[in-house]
């Protein structure tokens, strides 16, 4: 992630899985076909909106129609929508949408176009019955129990951490390791930043927690549900013991990419790894998530101790999180953070200290946005845009509204909603984009801009990688939030057909319906990213995700992916615990009822 970290993940190497064809050793696109199809490589569900691109050297003869076949031979035939060019990402190149949404027969299909006596084949890919859920939340589950930090040397070395510049030594066991080339854990590692700070381990137990609660009985049917279960709630004892005596949850628990494991420190991070003691949490640092999580699970074991330390955090919190917050002011994270803190709390526990306070919250959130729809992350013109969260306000806004009851709170609320998915998906339109890949605005040397993908010049300094994180959370927001303010009971999950459609079209993009044609769930799908090799027997894991694709230049624009980049890799290909979070959250989404 830093420079210290890009040594460490070029001295481990990166290592070809034996899981893995040979063909990964190439390049991605390093020779492109006259005909190449893009297709999810994995599952489509049933009756979810199905899509894929054909991309071409040359344009297709306008009567070419493409069809679905399986064992049984030809099942559908449709027309292209009409080509586009991507100049921006690849010059000269052709697009084609082929949508086969209209096809509702189960089993594995292929893609096939023919042109001027010549065919072209997708790779293979499954259609049933709710066949993404009971794909992806195994195969999530599973790779969380892979990164669990439970190796006898991360134990050992963290049931007795110090703490940076003092000589206090605190239990940190547990919680998952952060990434397939990072053996620390975080509640955030972009403090910082200010804007950006992405939410790490406390959002996956609140992702879990979420599924297990909204999913449940499609759980229970699969019988996957205890083993959630048992990693959600190994998860909130990690955020407890985290919980220090003060009342504030410790930052990050950093390994400084060292072998030796008793150079573990419990830490604030800056830029560049530079370490400091600032290593509480205000509610954007993870803290409002940790209080979040604790007590919305806290609702299955009652005598856990978790409802008493999310409202001791909270109560901490709500006195010194100025303090903690680095630069001393809120911000829209605080903001969408501490409610959905509050709001776990007002369903746990019915007290109006947090009814009230999570009104408060949803007001300052609401008043951030802009009228474009977007909302405005520092009180000034800076757009929010996230890698990561930038689902999240819509997302905390409707976990609200599960719980408010009275109209004069509920209606701006919605409206907020509605102005977010307006604004989404307009400006997801407004340029050639036939992958229907979810664009952003962003502040960029002073100008707001729409694009693509983050700018690579940023208050990091460093920081920019894939972002199918923020896919995921803006395909579950679409949802969830389109369930209250666009819903459509006869359409795909339950919402307007351009809302499908979108969240569909990110979830297609992460199991392989991009442009190079990688399925960034690992050992999943036809191609995946290089096995990477980390400390303490970890490393890539069957069923996590990775980073993705990037925008090339300084502004986000152009388009950039890369197997080896001598240390930066870990841009592209680097599995990340908030990916199969939020993708967690985007398949619960997509499969419970309308």
């Amino acid at each position: 992630m830093s420079p210290s970290r890009l040594q460490f993940i070029s001295f481990l190497g990166i290592l070809t899985s034996s899981h893995a064809p040979a063909a990964e050793e190439k390049e991605p696109r390093s020779s492109v076909a006259a005909v190449v199809i893009h297709a999810n490589q994995v599952v489509y569900d049933l009756k979810a909106p199905k899509v894929a691109v054909v991309e071409t050297a040359e344009p297709l003869t306008e009567s070419v129609r493409f069809r679905i076949a399986g064992d049984k031979g030809k099942v559908f035939e449709a027309p292209l929508a009409s080509g586009t060019k991507c100049e921006d990402w690849f010059p000269g190149r052709n697009f084609y949408r082929m949508d086969f949404s209209g096809l509702a027969e189960a089993g594995k299909f292929h893609l096939e176009i023919e042109d001027k006596g010549k065919t072209w084949s997708s790779t293979d890919f499954e259609i049933g019955e709710q066949a993404l859920p009971k794909l992806a939340i195994p195969a999530i589950t599973g790779f969380y129990k892979h990164q669990r930090a439970d190796s006898k040397e991360e134990l050992e070395a963290d049931r007795q951490l110090l703490l940076h510049g003092s000589d206090k030594r605190v239990d940190l066991r547990g919680g998952w390791c952060d990434a397939s080339g990072d053996v620390s854990k975080y509640f955030s590692h972009l403090a910082y930043t200010r804007y950006m700070c992405p939410q790490q381990t406390p959002l996956v137990v609140w992702s879990m927690v979420n599924t297990l609660e909204t999913a449940g009985p499609l759980l229970e049917k699969m019988g996957a549900k205890a083993a959630l279960q048992d990693e959600a709630l190994y998860g909130a004892e990690y955020l407890l013991r985290s919980l220090s005596d003060e009342g504030y949850f410790y930052m990050t628990v950093f390994s400084y990419f060292k072998k030796d494991p008793s150079e573990r420190r419990v830490v604030g991070l800056l830029a560049d790894s530079k370490t400091t003691d600032d290593y509480q949490c205000a509610f954007r640092d993870g803290g409002g998530m940790g209080i979040a999580a604790l007590a919305r699970i806290s609702k299955w074991k009652k005598d856990a101790g978790y409802l008493e330390a999310a409202e001791r955090a909270f109560a901490h919190l709500q006195v010194n999180n100025l303090k903690y917050a680095d630069d001393h002011k809120e911000n829209i994270i605080d903001d969408h953070c501490a409610l959905l803190a509050a709001t776990e709390l007002w369903i746990a526990t019915e007290k109006p200290e947090y009814r009230d306070a999570a009104r408060d919250r949803a007001a300052k959130l609401i008043k951030r946005q802009s009228p474009e729809g977007y909302f405005i992350a520092d009180g000034g013109k800076r757009p929010y845009w996230h890698a990561s969260d930038a689902g999240l306000p819509v997302l905390a806004l409707a976990r609200y509204l599960d719980k408010e009851a009275e109209s004069v709170a509920r209606e701006p609320a919605l409206a907020a909603i509605r102005a977010f998915l307006d604004y989404q998906l307009r400006v997801t339109a407004k340029a050639t984009n036939p992958f229907g890949y979810a664009r952003q605005s962003f502040l960029f040397r002073g100008e707001v801009k729409d694009g693509f993908f983050i700018p690579h010049e940023n208050e990091s300094g460093w920081w920019w990688q894939g972002e199918n994180a923020r896919l995921g959370s803006l395909a579950a927001a679409a949802i969830v939030g389109g369930r209250l303010v666009y819903p459509d009971k006869a359409a795909p999950y339950g919402v307007k057909a351009e809302l499908g459609r979108f969240a569909a079209d990110q979830v297609a993009w992460i199991l392989g319906g991009n442009p190079y044609d990688v399925c960034f769930m690992y050992e999943h799908g036809k191609t995946n990213v290089p096995y990477m090799k980390s400390m303490f027997g970890h490393g890539s894991g069957r069923g996590g995700i990775s980073n993705g694709i990037t925008g090339k230049n300084a502004d986000g624009s152009g388009i950039d992916f890369h197997f080896h980049a001598n240390g930066n890799e870990w841009r592209w290909t680097e599995q990340w615990i908030p990916h199969s979070a939020w993708f967690l959250q985007a398949v619960t989404a997509m499969s419970s009822s309308n």
